[in-house]
């Protein structure tokens, strides 16, 4: 069964109910006694899928390039000159 968030306009309380889809949304704060005043809040859903076969894990990374060991995946690329201001040419 779900658990619904609801509100208080008046005193302000947030409280959680257990309640099957079937059931009338509460209208009544416990806290102060207040009949008409719990406003139903929509909140995040907390679970997370673990493991292989979802999206997240197999298939959105198949064209993402490998991790470095360092870390980064950016490829640097240095020039280096010598004392004259050439750039050495490869040695075969």
């Amino acid at each position: 069964m779900p658990i619904y968030e609801y509100k208080c306009k008046k005193c302000g309380e947030h409280s959680e109910y257990i309640q099957k889809f079937s059931d009338s949304p509460m209208t009544d704060c416990k806290k102060c006694g207040s009949p008409g005043t719990l406003e139903k809040l929509m909140s995040l859903g907390s679970f997370h899928l673990k493991g292989s076969g979802w999206y997240l894990t197999d298939y959105a990374r198949k064209n993402m390039p490998k991790e470095s060991p360092g870390g980064s995946n950016k490829v640097e690329t240095k020039k280096t000159e010598n004392a004259t201001g050439d750039v050495p040419k490869n040695k075969v």
